[in-house]
């Protein structure tokens, strides 16, 4: 075999004997000035599984530590009071509330012949409780109330979010 370097000179085993020794004694010597982070590593292994109920402690750095604890703020009494104060804070958001008495469908022609006086049929029947919808969103029904000369509603159904969905289609 030749020297890929020296076409011309052979290499023989006590070369290639040379080059592995040498080799060995540049990686002894390298290794020795600095810290091997594999061996760190597992090391820390050796030590975490040794010693269970130290590692949450002794291996996270105080900064992880800290970070952890304002993003994930313990439970405790005080949770209870911030999330009150956190669902006050959107008390006054106002929200549209919308009464549906019925739907049709008409075609344009339908709509210009309307006039003052003209009856539009709706598909709800008389007696069957009314859609109420928030910001547009079908959440209740219930049935008309007088109360003073006002009108109002009285809510009669929660509708889960299944019926939703079933209504949606209609």
């Amino acid at each position: 075999m030749t020297d890929p370097n020296k076409p011309d000179s052979p290499v023989g085993d006590d070369d290639w004997a040379a080059a592995m020794s040498e080799q060995q004694d540049d990686a002894t010597s390298d290794g020795a000035g600095e810290d091997d982070p594999w061996a760190d590593a597992m090391a820390e292994q050796q030590a975490a599984e040794e010693n269970p109920g130290e590692q949450a402690s002794s291996d996270t750095p105080a900064a992880a530590r800290a970070a952890g604890d304002s993003v994930f703020r313990p439970l405790g009494e005080s949770t209870s009071s911030s999330a009150a104060r956190e669902l006050d804070m959107i008390m006054d958001i106002p929200v549209k509330l919308t009464v549906e008495l019925g739907r049709t469908r008409l075609t344009i022609k339908q709509l210009l012949e309307l006039a003052q006086g003209s009856v539009v049929e709706l598909e709800g029947l008389a007696g069957e409780p009314m859609d109420i919808l928030i910001n547009g969103y079908l959440i209740a029904q219930g049935e008309v109330v007088v109360v003073e000369d006002r009108y109002g509603i009285r809510i009669t159904e929660i509708i889960t979010p299944s019926e939703r969905v079933q209504k949606l289609n209609r």
